[in-house]
């Protein structure tokens, strides 16, 4: 008996919502009273170390007024602290405070622990197909893609 072969396209359509469904469910998951825009900001904030506001804007791919009024916004908060840099006033760092720290590492056990309940309801099979994807998804996203070229 001969397998068909899949419908990229179809799978791809499949794969986009399925994956929008996760990081929609995974949000309202995260801590309340801070926005998205504000929890991504911070995560790449800590994951960047001391980061300046060009290089924190280039890792949200937004543009320096939008993620002004985030750091602000997360300046008021105290989940980050904005510096001038010492030799060059026009620089601004950003840097993530303990408070900052300890609500990101909540934020993701409560993530994580929504998905290893979730995990617990399946059976073995489903779990050995999700750990499969989850390899492949992670080497889809750290390749490089270009238009046109396979990961």
């Amino acid at each position: 008996m001969a397998t068909r072969a899949p419908d990229t396209a179809e799978l791809a359509a499949r794969l986009r919502l399925a994956v929008t469904r996760l990081a929609r469910r995974l949000r309202q998951e995260a801590e309340a009273g801070i926005t998205p825009s504000m929890l991504s900001a911070l995560s790449s904030a800590d994951r960047l170390g001391p980061v300046t506001m060009r290089d924190l804007c280039a890792a949200e791919q937004v543009q320096p007024p939008t993620m002004t009024r985030i750091v602000a916004a997360l300046v008021a908060a105290g989940l980050v602290v904005r510096e001038a840099d010492a030799r060059d006033g026009r620089v601004a760092w950003v840097k993530v405070t303990p408070d900052g720290r300890r609500l990101l590492e909540r934020s993701r056990r409560r993530k994580e622990a929504f998905l290893a309940r979730a995990l617990r309801d399946l059976d073995p099979a489903d779990v050995a197909t999700l750990e499969a994807a989850a390899d492949v998804l992670e080497r889809f996203t750290e390749a490089p893609h270009e238009s046109g070229e396979r990961p």
